[in-house]
């Protein structure tokens, strides 16, 4: 496989040529990923949520997403790998927010990082590029500002919202950003913003013409089932399958039937008639 990078990316884009984005937070994942070929590695702050057991992504720290950076890079051999600004780690100045991207490329050693937001973090972003780090953008719905938002709902429904969208959009563009997540969005929208934007755009919840699709790992394998959005599709159902599994050893543990001769090691013979010599002379 072709080493994946940000220019790779817009070339994908101008050959009409899907672009596949995935979450990860794991080694063995990240292996797995690399073999099958998955464009865009995402560390994202989800992690929170389907890992560590937040209501929401807004615990999730510094320190949680490159310890899992560190991790996905281990294994990381050909994809592009991305991760996450957390909440409150670009918001407060320009200066911090360069600070902690940097951070993430160099202790998590990632590729490039994705914070949240248009027109108000576009300077943000132009700083962030200007260090020499790539950043993807992340525009409609924004978990990390899910207060303000009034939940986890479809954006940009209306002409005034859809005009703000298309100009966080440009703004994004302008500003450097290599490409764009566009999260639960009214396709015909996203079908706007992929058609006028040169870089490319990578759908969740924005329907068919984006330029990539990317989705929560554990979603499409059946690993998460608190909720399930609309735009997720599951293309497997492994819960049942680890349950199976769990109760399956606990049943052998407490019967006596595991660990059997096949799991277990032995002395040597003569190692063996030592031992009995030493425990009959105590």
């Amino acid at each position: 496989m072709e080493k994946v990078t940000t220019t790779k990316l817009r070339q994908m884009k101008q050959e009409e040529m899907k672009i596949t984005m995935l979450t990860c937070y794991d080694y063995p994942t990240s292996c797995l990923m690399n073999e099958v070929g998955i464009d865009v590695l995402l560390v994202g702050d989800s992690l929170g949520m389907v890992v560590l057991g937040y209501e929401d992504t807004l615990p999730v720290t510094m320190a949680d997403i490159i310890r899992h950076t560190q991790a996905v890079s281990r294994g990381n051999k050909n994809c592009l790998l991305v991760a996450d600004m957390p909440f409150m780690s670009y918001e407060a100045n320009i200066g911090e927010a360069v600070r902690n991207a940097g951070r993430l490329v160099k202790e998590g050693m990632a590729h490039a990082v994705k914070p949240e937001g248009g027109r108000r973090i576009a300077q943000t972003i132009d700083a962030i590029v200007k260090a020499g780090i790539p950043v993807l953008g992340h525009i409609g719905l924004t978990p990390q500002s899910v207060h303000q938002l009034g939940g986890f709902g479809l954006q940009a429904k209306t002409v005034p919202q859809i005009e703000g969208l298309l100009d966080d959009a440009k703004a994004l563009e302008e500003a450097g950003a290599f490409a764009i997540v566009l999260e639960c969005i009214p396709q015909e929208v996203a079908k706007l913003i992929t058609e006028r934007a040169s870089i490319p755009t990578i759908g969740i919840g924005a329907g068919v013409y984006c330029d990539g699709q990317v989705l929560v790992t554990h979603d499409i394998l059946g690993l998460f089932e608190r909720f399930r959005p609309k735009f997720v599709k599951k293309y497997a159902d492994l819960m049942p399958l680890m349950k199976e599994a769990l109760v399956k050893f606990k049943r052998e543990v407490t019967s006596g039937k595991f660990p059997g001769p096949e799991h277990s090691f032995r002395l040597k013979e003569g190692e063996l008639k030592k031992l009995k010599k030493v425990e009959q002379s105590r």
